[in-house]
């Protein structure tokens, strides 16, 4: 049983740092071949926790969301699973997700953006649904730099796929 084993469900995180402390938290039990789906709206926390993963992970940073690269690999710093980080939000289909040659198997593969195109790229993989608090202020046009405000945030957390052998 792992981490995430034990965090299947929905979850509130108070705060951007209550949001890297859960990726740490997560990060620190994944090993390579464990592919995570990020699904949230632009501000909902994606790259927080994925900062978190990362240290959790030990892998080298910054963590920066990918948007414009597309994938960064962060390689470890102690000698565990390298951290791939993709955003697929330009990306077309999952075809395009695989012409990316993401060395799934000796990696730590977070996908953000990758509901209904990076689940084929292992037999089980983790759904993280994150959410931020919507309403009028954002129906009024919300400046994108209050999407980052520190309010809390919806996690649920879901396996896909068949078990990964030997977790």
């Amino acid at each position: 049983m792992t981490a995430l084993d034990d965090l299947v469900g929905r979850h509130e995180v108070p705060t951007a740092a209550a949001m890297e402390e859960l990726g740490h938290t997560i990060g620190a039990d994944l090993v390579a071949g464990d592919v995570l789906i990020l699904t949230g709206l632009l501000g909902a926390g994606k790259t927080t926790f994925t900062r978190g993963l990362a240290e959790g992970l030990g892998v080298r940073g910054p963590v920066q969301s990918p948007t414009f690269v597309i994938a960064r690999t962060h390689p470890s710093l102690v000698g565990r699973a390298p951290l791939v980080h993709v955003d697929a939000y330009r990306l077309g289909s999952a075809a395009e997700l695989d012409d990316l040659d993401i060395d799934v198997p000796g990696s730590v593969v977070v996908v953000e953006w990758g509901r209904g195109m990076a689940e084929e790229l292992a037999d089980s993989c983790w759904d993280i649904e994150l959410e931020r608090p919507v309403g009028a202020a954002e129906d009024a046009g919300t400046p994108d730099d209050e999407l980052d405000a520190d309010l809390p945030r919806i996690v649920t957390i879901t396996r896909a796929g068949a078990a990964t052998a030997g977790r």
